[in-house]
C-alpha cells in the first residue's frame, strides 16, 4: 500500500471531507470507518489472527500499521504474543506483561481488498447516518413538518423531508385527499422509531394533535398560551371538534379561534380538505361541556354514571337525529372529545326507562320483603333501589319517611337481611354446583354472587383466579359512544365488572390467591435446605 495509500493522502482526506459533508456526519466517523476497512484487508494480509491496528492522521492522510503483541515468559500464541528476548528487538526495557507495538509495512491494496474496504466504509457511513437522522428527529414528535411527496406505494405516502425520509401510512391519510409525486405536504410527526432497515419516521394528517399544532400556528392567542385547547376530537376529511377554554377572561377563545370573518379557522379547514370544524367552550362541569360538546342540538338533561363511566343525555324528540349526528357522527365526536361513553335518548324513551326502573324495583321490594305495591312504590320513589341499601341505611333515615315509623323501619330492615342471606345461600349452592373451590370463597371482596360469575365463567380454583390479572377480573365496560338503533356498542369487560370493584380491591383479590404459590416455594426451599443438611 506503499503506493496506494501513501502516494494518494490528499485523496484519501478529501474523500473523508466529501462524505462527511454530504452525509451530515461528523468527518472523525468517515475516517474511523476508513481505519476499520484498511485493518480488516491488512489481517486478510497478514492473518486474521493478528492484532492489527490503523490509524490515519486526519491533518495529512499519514497512515500507520502495527501489530500488537504481549510479551510473555512462554509463548503459546505466535500471532498475538512474544518472548522477552524478541520482545526487547521491537522495545528496550520491555517485561512481562507489557503490551508493545510491533510497526508494519504499508500494503497495497488488490481489487478485492479495496472493494471490502470500500463496502466497510459504506456500512459505516450508512449506520452513522441513521443514527444522526435518529438524533435529529427523536425530538421532534409533535412538531408540523413540510416535506415533498417522494412516490406513494401501496396507498402509503413516502415524504421527502430534506435530510430524511418520512412516511404517511394509510390509516394516517385524510380519506379522498388525493397527493402526488412532487406535492408539498404539511403533517406531525407522530413517532420516530429504531428499525433494521434504519430509523423510521411515522406522519399524519389524520390524529387530533395535526389540527391543534395548525391552529396554534393560526391562532397567535394559542402559541402565547392564552388559550388552551383541552380536548379534541377528528373524523378525518368530515369533521372535528375542539374544546377550548381561555386564561384571560377579557378574550372569548371561541371568537379568537375562528377569527375576522373567520378567517384563521377557515385557513386550518383548507390544509385539512374541508373538514368541519365545531369550536366548543371547554368547561370543568362535564354536564355543561357534554351539552356544548353536543352543538348544535339541544340537550334537555344529563344524567353522569360516574361507576360506568357513562353519561346519559335526553333530547327533546325532534333534536334526536340533529344529536346522533349522520352515522352516529356527532354524537361519536362528543364521546371522543369528553372521554366518556355518551349514550342518547328521547324525553319519551327517557320517560319509558324511568317506567321500567320503578316497575323494576317496585317488584324487588314486594317479592324480597314481602310488603304491598303501596309500600313497595314509595321506596322506590324516595330513593331506595337495592335490597342492600334498606338494609344498611341508618334506621333513622327510613323511619323519616312519610307513614314510617322506627318499628316499621326495624321490619324492613329485617326482613331484607334474611332476603340477602337467603340469596347468599342460593348463590352458595349454584357455586357448588358449578363446582368452585371452596377455596375461593376465602378470598378477600367476593361474594356468593361473584363466586358463581366466576364458575361461569371457567374460573374454578385458586390456581384459575391466581392466573387472571386484574384487568381481566374487574375492568369496567366501554362503550364506544356510537348508537345503533337504541344500543350502545360495548366491550365485555372484566368478568366481575357489573359488580363495581375498584382496582385496589381487584389486586388484592388477585395477591390473595396468588399467596399459595410463595407458600409452596417456601415450602419448598425448606425442604431443599433440611435435605442438604
Amino acid at each position: 500500500m506503499a503506493t496506494a495509500i501513501s502516494a494518494n493522502k490528499a485523496e484519501l482526506l478529501a474523500i473523508a471531507n466529501s462524505v462527511a459533508s454530504e452525509k451530515m456526519i461528523d468527518k472523525a466517523i468517515v475516517i474511523e470507518a476508513m481505519e476499520d476497512a484498511i485493518q480488516r484487508a491488512a489481517r486478510a494480509r497478514y492473518g486474521a489472527e493478528n492484532d492489527i491496528r490503523a490509524k490515519l492522521d486526519p491533518e495529512n492522510g499519514d497512515l500507520r500499521l502495527w501489530r500488537v503483541v504481549e510479551v510473555v515468559e512462554e509463548v503459546e500464541d505466535f500471532f498475538k504474543q512474544v518472548d522477552v528476548k524478541a520482545a526487547q528487538k521491537l522495545q528496550a526495557g520491555a517485561a512481562v506483561g507489557d503490551f508493545i507495538v510491533d510497526p508494519l509495512p504499508p500494503i497495497d491494496l488488490g481489487r478485492i481488498d479495496a472493494q471490502s474496504a470500500k463496502q466497510v466504509i459504506f456500512q459505516k457511513v450508512r449506520d452513522a447516518e441513521r443514527e444522526r437522522q435518529h438524533e435529529e428527529f427523536k425530538d421532534r414528535v409533535g412538531e408540523i413538518i413540510t416535506g415533498v411527496v417522494k412516490s406513494v406505494e401501496f396507498g402509503h405516502v413516502v415524504v421527502n423531508l430534506g435530510r430524511a425520509e418520512g412516511v404517511i401510512r394509510r390509516d394516517q391519510q385524510i380519506p379522498r385527499e388525493v397527493v402526488r409525486v412532487g406535492d408539498r405536504v404539511r403533517s406531525i410527526i407522530l413517532n420516530v422509531r429504531r428499525e433494521n432497515r434504519g430509523p423510521q419516521i411515522f406522519l399524519s394528517r389524520a390524529h387530533p394533535d395535526f389540527m391543534k399544532k395548525l391552529f396554534a400556528q393560526e391562532v397567535p392567542e394559542i402559541y402565547d398560551g392564552i388559550i388552551e385547547i383541552k380536548a379534541a376530537a377528528r373524523d378525518p376529511g368530515s369533521r372535528a371538534k375542539i374544546g377550548v377554554i381561555s386564561h384571560d377572561s377579557s378574550i372569548d377563545p371561541v371568537g379568537a379561534c375562528v377569527g375576522m370573518k373567520g378567517s384563521r379557522v377557515q385557513a386550518v379547514v383548507q390544509e385539512m380538505q374541508g373538514e368541519k370544524i365545531d369550536i366548543i367552550p371547554w368547561s370543568d362541569d362535564t354536564a355543561t361541556f357534554v351539552v356544548n360538546a353536543l352543538q348544535p342540538a339541544t340537550v334537555s338533561r344529563v344524567v353522569i354514571d360516574e361507576d360506568e363511566g357513562r353519561i346519559e343525555v335526553v333530547v327533546p324528540d325532534d333534536q334526536l337525529s340533529l344529536a346522533i349526528g349522520r352515522r352516529g357522527q356527532n354524537v361519536r365526536l362528543a364521546s371522543q372529545l369528553t372521554g366518556s361513553a355518551i349514550d342518547i335518548m328521547t324525553e319519551a324513551d327517557a320517560s319509558e326507562k324511568r317506567q321500567k326502573e320503578f316497575v323494576t324495583r317496585s317488584e324487588l321490594f314486594q317479592n324480597e320483603l314481602d310488603v304491598d305495591e303501596t309500600l313497595s312504590q314509595l321506596l322506590v320513589a324516595e330513593g331506595f333501589g337495592e335490597l342492600e341499601e334498606v338494609a344498611y341505611v341508618g334506621i333513622e333515615e327510613l323511619a323519616g319517611i312519610e307513614g314510617f315509623d322506627e318499628e316499621l323501619a326495624e321490619e324492613l330492615q329485617n326482613r331484607a337481611l334474611e332476603a340477602l342471606e337467603r340469596r347468599e345461600a342460593a348463590a352458595r349452592e349454584e357455586r357448588r354446583a358449578l363446582g368452585v373451590e371452596d377455596a375461593l370463597a376465602e378470598m378477600p371482596n367476593l361474594t356468593e354472587a361473584m363466586l358463581v360469575t366466576l364458575g361461569k365463567a371457567g374460573i374454578k380454583t385458586l390456581d384459575d383466579l391466581a392466573d387472571l390479572a386484574t384487568d381481566e377480573l374487574i375492568a369496567r365496560k366501554r362503550a364506544e359512544g356510537r348508537r345503533r338503533g337504541k344500543e350502545m356498542v360495548e366491550d365485555k369487560g372484566g368478568i366481575l365488572a357489573e359488580y363495581g370493584l375498584s382496582e385496589e380491591q381487584g389486586n388484592e383479590t388477585i395477591m390473595a390467591a396468588r399467596a399459595h404459590w410463595f407458600a409452596d416455594e417456601e415450602n419448598g426451599e425448606d425442604a431443599v435446605a433440611e435435605t442438604s443438611q
